[in-house]
């Protein structure tokens, strides 16, 4: 096969109030809006781009797994424990639902936050070495 997947280009987030929740990111996570309707707002964050999709009532991209956790469907990364710290006191003085930094067992440490809707996200201190390469 010679065609292979680049990389992810879009995720799709579902939530309530789209103008409420594109406000979130962008004042929360330091996302660009790029366009807003009723039914959904495009921003630019960690280079990809995110739509926020109203969705059904109690809707979220998480899920549960075999030991009936709730889990992210998706891992932010940092460059090093350091900027990881700091992301993580910079998310809690601004009022978003933070958790603890965790040792998972490999390379690096992470914590879990969440949106306005309860959508999980794991923030990981390490950079991938396929990024880690272009960044250049």
């Amino acid at each position: 096969m010679s065609e292979r997947l680049l990389r992810v280009g879009t995720t799709y987030i579902p939530v309530q109030n789209v103008k409420e929740s594109a406000r979130w990111y962008v004042d929360h996570l330091g996302a660009k809006l790029n366009y807003e309707d009723e039914d959904k707002a495009i921003l630019d964050l960690a280079d990809q781009s995110f739509f926020l999709v109203k969705a059904r009532e109690k809707e979220s991209a998480n899920f549960t797994d075999a030991r009936d956790k709730t889990r992210f469907s998706l891992t932010f990364e940092v460059d090093g424990e350091s900027a990881l710290k700091d992301l993580q006191r910079t998310l809690t003085e601004r009022g978003v639902t933070v958790g603890e930094i965790e040792n998972r067992g490999h390379a690096g440490v992470n914590f879990v936050f969440s949106d306005l809707d309860g959508n999980l996200f794991d923030v990981w201190s390490e950079l991938s070495a396929s990024f880690k390469a272009n960044r250049g």
